[in-house]
């Protein structure tokens, strides 16, 4: 929503900070930054920029009771009128063609606008669900081919690429952990959770009706193996274990883990949000992982925020892949593809434990991320994987001078530097440093997470980042930290040049304001 803050009050971009020798303009405006109106402010009720035929009166009595009282109250705007009122929205939103997404841990790059043209083409933009599977053989032939891609690439035997996105992932990886255990006759309960671990992963352990327990980290950012084994036991399902971790740093002790979790008969579970880092250089599925669930829309580069697009396939070991959820793409011996829909079709699926979502998945980003895959080909993952811990790296030695690196010391990152506010002076917080960096023109890094670091500030800069991007993105935040340790009080009330100053973030998520009435917000 355009510039609404729950206090009733909406801080224009034409107020003039402290200091300032701008004069105020008249219009609101400031040259090519425009001043919004929200769209209440700007219609007028009962007009409009198109004819509609009136509406019948005639109600069938079955929906009598829902006849509305009143016109509803919606903001009558000509056609140029509304043109401009979302363009000019348009323009006060940061995205990925003017600029870094440094959001760690979630891997926000370039989206080639090749993958773009590959998923409207007829007969991937237009399939629907419900079509006789004769009319849509090219589409079962793309989720086919990207899943041998997702299998080689992990070294993994199955993969059920119904899941929408990571968390949904983790579910299906965590049921069929759950189903497999049944068909054992065990009713396990206890998922170990490393601190290191996306948020999550013990949230969906607890949603599919484990019992979470947690495992410290070691001073240098890794799973703490030995109190890992400690908690070891007849009762533990599995581990879930984020490789690289949220801490951007990879666990070179996997293998043992896995072996570990093996041998008193739970299964490993991996987040695999981080895959962007390894793709290409790890299998895996050779680490002894049992599940991984892969975010397509992070490694393979497809638009996801604001709600999606998003998938996720979950790559499964020989031991869980007869659980693997339905529907899945098969490939006969006559060499057609087809999709299995039913559990006693004699597929070698009889233990199939149910359904993730009603139909196979989603289309478009299948589409999207095996354009992304060919038109790279290996050598050109493998590269995406290198250059994005390269560009890591840069930004961890570009910065360790002036912003703490709690990991610093123990080695390369992987694909995103971690840094804390712990070397900030007094009264300078995280907080600040990111809405300082909304003034430089730069999306913030993900702050205060994870929670194992005081004041964290993560940062994936990603492959598709130049080195003359990365320069001067380091060389703003180098900036920020040069006036926090000069205690700059205009810090605390950055940003100063976004079309909103800072809001109560806190009070706007607790009280939202989602209704316009009359000439308030209510």
């Amino acid at each position: 929503m355009s510039g609404v803050n729950t206090a009733g009050w909406r801080p224009s971009m034409n107020e003039v900070a402290p200091g300032d020798m701008v004069p105020a303009t008249q219009s609101g405006d400031r040259a090519l930054m425009l001043e919004e109106a929200l769209i209440f402010e700007l219609g007028c009720e009962g007009q409009t920029g198109v004819d509609i035929e009136p509406a019948s009166k005639a109600v069938s009595p079955a929906l009598a009771k829902f006849r509305r009282k009143a016109a509803p109250a919606l903001p009558g705007l000509s056609e140029p009128e509304a043109v401009r009122h979302y363009t000019r929205l348009s323009r006060q939103n940061y995205g990925i063609d003017l600029g870094p997404f440094p959001l760690g841990s979630c891997t926000m790059k370039h989206n080639p606008r090749l993958n773009e043209k590959m998923a409207r083409l007829p007969g991937f933009a237009d399939v629907h669900p419900l079509q006789p599977q004769k009319t849509v053989e090219g589409a079962l032939e793309v989720i086919e081919q990207l899943a041998d891609w997702l299998m080689k690439l992990t070294g993994m035997a199955s993969v059920a690429m119904s899941p929408k996105a990571g968390a949904h992932g983790e579910l299906c990886g965590l049921l069929c952990i759950r189903a497999a255990l049944d068909a054992r006759g065990e009713s396990r309960e206890i998922v170990l959770v490393p601190e290191s671990a996306h948020g999550t992963n013990p949230a969906t352990a607890a949603f599919a009706g484990f019992k979470v327990q947690a495992i410290p980290a070691t001073p240098e950012g890794r799973v703490d193996l030995e109190a890992l084994k400690e908690k070891l036991g007849p009762d533990v399902a599995g581990v879930m274990i984020t490789n690289p971790n949220t801490c951007g740093l990879f666990e070179p002790d996997l293998k043992e883990i896995a072996d570990a979790v093996h041998e008193v008969g739970g299964y490993v579970y991996c987040d695999g949000a981080n895959f962007n880092a390894i793709v290409g250089r790890v299998r895996p599925g050779d680490l002894g992982v049992d599940a991984m669930h892969i975010n397509l829309h992070k490694t393979f580069s497809t638009p996801h925020g604001g709600g999606g697009p998003g998938a996720g396939p979950v790559v499964l070991s020989e031991a869980l892949a007869p659980y693997a959820p339905l529907p899945f793409v098969t490939r006969g011996e006559d060499g057609e593809v087809r999709l299995v829909e039913e559990e006693n079709r004699g597929e070698g699926h009889e233990r199939a434990f149910g359904r993730m979502v009603a139909f196979h998945g989603q289309m478009g980003m299948f589409t999207r991320a095996l354009a992304y895959i060919l038109s790279h080909g290996a050598d050109g993952l493998k590269q995406v994987s290198e250059d994005a811990v390269l560009n890591a790296n840069y930004i961890l030695r570009s910065l360790e001078d002036v912003l703490e690196a709690p990991f610093g010391k123990s080695g390369p990152c992987m694909h995103e530097a971690l840094f804390s506010d712990a070397g900030l002076p007094e009264g300078i917080s995280t907080l600040d440093i990111a809405k300082g960096l909304i003034d430089e023109g730069f999306h913030p890094m993900t702050v205060y997470f994870p929670l194992v670091v005081k004041g964290a500030m993560l940062i994936e800069p990603t492959e598709t980042e130049s080195k003359q991007g990365l320069d001067r993105f380091i060389a703003s935040m180098r900036n920020l930290a040069q006036r926090a340790r000069e205690q700059d009080e205009s810090l605390h009330t950055a940003p100063h040049f976004a079309p909103r100053r800072r809001l109560d973030e806190t009070r706007a998520a607790r009280k939202p304001v989602l209704v316009w009435k009359g000439d308030e917000a209510a």
